[in-house]
């Protein structure tokens, strides 16, 4: 096993992925877009949840396919970001048919971000424009780090972001994952900048820096602070139904716990949407290691967020390359 050719969510066939940012406002939006309706799951494990349309991907719910995933900063503004998404995916003809009408269908889930020292004095909420925005430049390429979703992420002493990352099976099939990380708990050892997702890297993506031994993981954190959340998408081409895909997004949680300490707070949102291209046929093996795939591509993913964030004007946590790259 080993990434896909991108490293990216991407990489599994039939998936977009759109971005929009805004400097100013230290936010953005990042969206999934499926080339044609998904299967899709949820599982939250976060005490502090922010999310639309998110009953409906129950297994016992009547819609069985969403046509996009978006992600946002914002907190509770930021879920107007499907609003957007949702009349980019109506002028396209695509949604679900109800009474001879297309109805989009797009879960969303936020990230607080409003503590971050960017402008937030606006009139009219500019994360509808966002969502749009967003859509409307999907493709295959995705910008980590400080871009989307994790533009004005914080994680505990550093900046946050958003990651990707991806691992093509033994039989070709793909998983990736895309995540705003955004947590109360710290992904690396404080002092040395050592990632906990270490065991897991791949090809040298997040420096290549080994594992830290020194100690067991302390739980650093933001302390007394409620603008936490880290929110993401797991995706294959292995075609599942919802429950599996609910399974998957279970089983994804693990690598959240992989990457972040402390993670699933009372104060984090913290959750995965599992998605489903459906263009591959699930084997017994492939069926039974998903989750733990999805998991460590997610924990990976996590490290990747942190390590590619930028320098911007404003910031009020250093970045990792600042405090630890030359190291």
């Amino acid at each position: 096993m080993r990434p896909g050719p991108r490293n990216l969510i991407t990489d599994v066939p039939g998936l977009s992925v759109g971005q929009a940012s805004d400097a100013r406002l230290k936010s953005g939006v990042s969206v999934v877009v499926g080339d044609a309706p998904m299967v899709a799951g949820v599982h939250i494990m976060g005490g502090a949840p922010g999310t639309r349309e998110t009953d409906l991907l129950r297994p016992d719910a009547s819609v069985q396919r969403v046509d996009a995933l978006v992600l946002s900063g914002g907190s509770a503004f930021g879920l107007g970001a499907a609003d957007g998404v949702v009349e980019a995916l109506r002028a396209d003809g695509r949604g679900f048919d109800a009474a001879g009408h297309r109805v989009p269908i797009v879960p969303a889930a936020i990230l607080f971000d409003l503590a971050n020292g960017g402008e937030k004095g606006w009139a009219t909420s500019p994360y509808p424009a966002l969502g749009r925005a967003a859509y409307d430049a999907r493709g295959g390429d995705v910008e980590l780090g400080t871009a989307g979703a994790g533009t004005g992420a914080l994680v505990a002493g550093l900046k946050g972001g958003i990651g990707s990352a991806s691992i093509q099976l033994g039989s070709g099939a793909t998983i990736g994952a895309l995540v705003a990380v955004n947590a109360l708990g710290s992904v690396t050892n404080s002092d040395v900048g050592h990632f906990w997702s270490a065991p897991w890297e791949m090809d040298g993506e997040f420096g290549d820096g080994g594992v830290f031994a020194g100690r067991a993981p302390q739980a650093m954190t933001k302390l007394g602070s409620a603008s936490n959340t880290t929110i993401a998408v797991v995706a294959t081409d292995i075609a599942l139904d919802k429950a599996q895909a609910t399974r998957v997004a279970i089983a994804a949680h693990d690598g959240m716990a992989r990457a972040i300490v402390p993670a699933h707070t009372p104060m984090d949102g913290d959750l995965v949407f599992a998605a489903s291209t459906g263009r591959r046929a699930v084997s017994e093996d492939e069926a039974l290691l998903l989750g733990h795939h999805a998991a460590s591509c997610l924990a990976r993913a996590i490290a990747r967020a942190i390590y590619c964030a930028t320098p911007a004007e404003g910031d009020v946590s250093p970045t990792w390359q600042v405090r630890f790259g030359a190291t």
